[in-house]
């Protein structure tokens, strides 16, 4: 028997890509913690509530129900049917044949690129971008163009100039998210207007991803796919994760044109099969009756957001107001990895790199925690010296 070790070619789609960044410092903030030390946790994407009780209850009952089967692979028809009527309120002329049901947003985005793009196919990302958008389009092979709003306190709409710049009809995809994660910028109708008009214009495909739809404050965040002419150009991108405080139970859906469902649905169909049976009946019960409860965590989210971006002003750090989702961008050195590595090792006050986003010079930092979480973080980092 041989003593050689096997030496494997991987494949240059995965060798394209970096491991995702939030995940890292979140592994690293995981194992500080496993050796006792006080990690202030600020860059996981994760509301920190419970699931709500009727949700779970409504996921015990699937199982108690012998819910433990395969489903169709589209999903269960009761969620597709609650996930169009939720759809129609948002303006969307929505079908249950028009969806796929699939564990998890973050699936619902990797089917839809891997369905659209071909090698050397362009994507346009509007920067700050969320760390998996890039890796998906490299895995599939699209290149990137990337527009920049951060000169314009993260809002699309005084950048749709540069944007009109940016896309031709070349142009294959336009990944859309507001409310934005990192920077919890939500994007005006008149923006949603002006990537109307592009797309129409270069009859471009508009990813919209609407994962922290629900999560906005004072604003209302309208659904590119309601706008005239998007309608059979739009794949809009949802799940349960954030409004639902459902991280774990991995369920997200995408809606589409009968003929991107049709495709992204092979993928589907050959890599995950379906989402979880009961989970998928516990989403039902999510989109039907937990309204208050979601009301109630976004005021939560809002009264956090007002009372960490006081806390920056009174220690002299200004940052942009974010409308919507849990995140701001804090100004830090130009050397952002660096900044936030140190911050992590000193202060025990974990963040996310701007430049995981295309953000050089910021940190990204999540305030589902709660207040007191909240002081004990700057207050570490102002008496360390990072602020």
């Amino acid at each position: 028997m041989s003593d050689s070790q096997l030496s494997p070619q991987f494949a240059d789609r995965v060798e394209r890509v970096e491991p995702s960044a939030t995940i890292a410092v979140s592994n690293l903030a995981s194992e500080l913690k496993s050796q006792g030390k006080d990690v202030v946790d600020l860059s996981v994407g994760e509301p920190d509530f419970p699931t709500p009780e009727n949700v779970v209850e409504a996921g015990k009952d699937a199982l108690d129900a012998g819910h433990t089967t395969y489903t169709p692979s589209s999903g269960i028809p009761a969620l597709r049917e609650a996930i169009a009527s939720k759809l129609r309120d948002d303006g969307i002329d929505a079908d249950p044949g028009e969806l796929i049901v699939t564990p998890g947003g973050k699936q619902a985005l990797f089917e839809t690129v891997q369905a659209l793009i071909d090698d050397g196919d362009e994507v346009v990302l509007l920067d700050p971008a969320w760390v998996s958008y890039e890796a998906m389009v490299r895995i599939a092979g699209g290149d990137l163009t990337r527009v920049d709003t951060t000169p314009h306190d993260f809002q699309l709409e005084p950048a749709l100039d540069a944007l009109g710049e940016a896309v031709s009809d070349a142009t294959q995809m336009l990944v859309v998210n507001s409310p934005s994660n990192p920077t919890g910028a939500v994007y005006s109708d008149a923006a949603m207007a002006g990537v109307r008009d592009l797309a129409v214009e270069h009859d471009i495909t508009v990813v919209s991803d609407e994962i922290y739809g629900r999560v906005t404050y004072g604003t209302e965040q309208a659904s590119l796919a309601s706008f005239d002419g998007m309608s059979d150009r739009t794949v809009t991108i949802n799940g349960f994760s954030k409004a639902y405080s459902m991280t774990g139970w991995r369920l997200g859906y995408l809606h589409a044109p009968e003929g991107v469902v049709d495709q992204a649905g092979k993928i589907h169909s050959h890599s995950v099969s379906c989402a979880t049976n009961f989970v998928q009946h516990a989403g039902v019960e999510a989109l039907q009756n937990t309204d208050a409860e979601v009301e109630r965590m976004r005021d939560s989210f809002r009264e956090r957001r007002d009372i960490l971006v006081d806390i920056l002003a009174d220690v002299g750090v200004d940052v942009s107001l974010p409308d919507g989702a849990f995140y701001l961008m804090l100004p830090v050195d130009n050397d952002d990895q660096a900044w936030c590595e140190a911050a992590l090792e000193e202060s025990y006050v974990a963040t996310v790199p701007g430049s995981a986003f295309n953000a050089p010079g910021y940190a990204r930092i999540s305030y589902a925690a709660s207040e007191e979480r909240l002081r004990e973080a700057v207050d570490r980092l102002v008496s360390d010296g990072f602020l």
